[in-house]
């Protein structure tokens, strides 16, 4: 016999085996529920308003998910923000920059009045001259308080003043440089639009006021003096001032003292002193500050003892313990003290050499 609900003969064969089983299949998730058309009133309801079995349900609104909606107003206000940043574009165009001014150099050779004073000792020389309280190396290049300008900061200043420092202890102090080999390290600190003018004055040294390496840095020739201390006496002042509105200029006037020997002496022999003031014009604009690079407008430099005869362009020749000029200038120069130029040669003060 068949089951209940099934026929009397039971299930035709390859049919599901239970009533139930042929609609097992359906699934009637909420989903499904909901989005029926068709919704039966309650039987209360029916019983109170003799209402139809059915009503109609209003559509379901299918809209966009709030994480939807948030993501197309994303992508709407960054398509407009790219709009606007491109309509109007935050950064200025850079004006148009100048070129940087050649150097304009001066070497002032000072010829000693009588023989050169010199010791064994530099230090005994040192403290007998008056280079006595100088500070040694870059001690003697002090950075000043600093301070802004209407156009620019704090900061912009102390890089001019730091770069113009710089320049002066690498062409000034450094034993290599001054050793006459050295000067890639002074090269790159300068403003490219000058050194075409750098390299010229190395390779084809002229007295022309533009292409001396002694207007650019200071070297002895090697194969007359050689340097018996390391430790440069310095003396000087650095100033920073702003020209206009896109140019900072510092302005540096020291005195070095050198301890020299010739060439292939030993310890034991002579020593003398040889002084060198140096005034130098730098000037930066914006792209020189933040390259770490200068504009270098202006050198000019007395140095002694030397002979007015010597040609000081490539190098300077400086006249050593014991000996004397040909020639003098027209009047004792005082390296140590403030002033304006002198002569194409000067005589070199007594004041100015150590007393022995």
């Amino acid at each position: 016999m068949g089951g209940p609900g099934n026929p009397p003969e039971g299930s035709p064969e390859g049919a599901p085996g239970g009533g139930e089983d042929e609609y097992r299949s359906v699934v009637f998730d909420e989903s499904f529920v909901r989005a029926a058309r068709l919704q039966e009133f309650s039987a209360q309801e029916r019983i109170a308003d003799h209402a139809p079995a059915v009503r109609r349900r209003p559509p379901l609104r299918r809209g966009l998910s709030r994480q939807a909606l948030v993501l197309v107003l994303l992508i709407a206000i960054a398509f407009g923000t790219a709009i606007y940043m491109g309509v109007r574009h935050p950064y200025q165009t850079p004006a148009a920059r100048e070129p940087a001014e050649p150097l304009r150099m001066t070497v002032i050779p000072l010829a000693p009045e009588g023989k050169v004073p010199g010791k064994s000792d530099p230090a005994y020389l040192y403290e007998h001259s008056p280079a006595a309280q100088f500070r040694t190396g870059a001690e003697g290049v002090p950075l000043p308080a600093s301070r802004r300008t209407a156009h620019f900061s704090d900061s912009q200043v102390v890089t001019a003043l730091t770069t113009a420092k710089d320049y002066i202890v690498r062409s000034a102090l450094d034993p290599e440089v001054l050793t006459g080999g050295e000067v890639r390290a002074v090269r790159v600190l300068l403003d490219p639009d000058q050194l075409d003018q750098f390299d010229q004055s190395f390779a084809r040294p002229t007295a022309d006021g533009r292409h001396a390496p002694t207007g650019w840095l200071v070297r002895f020739d090697p194969s007359r003096a050689e340097l018996a201390d390391r430790k440069v006496r310095v003396q000087g002042t650095l100033q920073a001032a702003e020209a206009d509105a896109s140019t900072l200029e510092v302005t540096a006037d020291h005195t070095f003292v050198y301890a020299l020997r010739a060439a292939g002496a030993g310890a034991k022999d002579d020593v003398s002193l040889f002084t060198l003031r140096r005034e130098l014009h730098f000037r930066f604009d914006r792209d020189d500050l933040r390259l770490h690079q200068t504009q270098l407008l202006v050198s000019y430099v007395q140095a002694g003892p030397l002979s007015c005869a010597e040609d000081s362009t490539n190098h300077l020749r400086p006249l050593l313990a014991g000996q004397t000029a040909k020639e003098g200038g027209p009047a004792g120069t005082d390296p140590y003290a403030t002033g304006g130029a002198t002569a194409l040669c000067g005589s070199l003060a007594t004041s100015a050499q150590p007393k022995v």
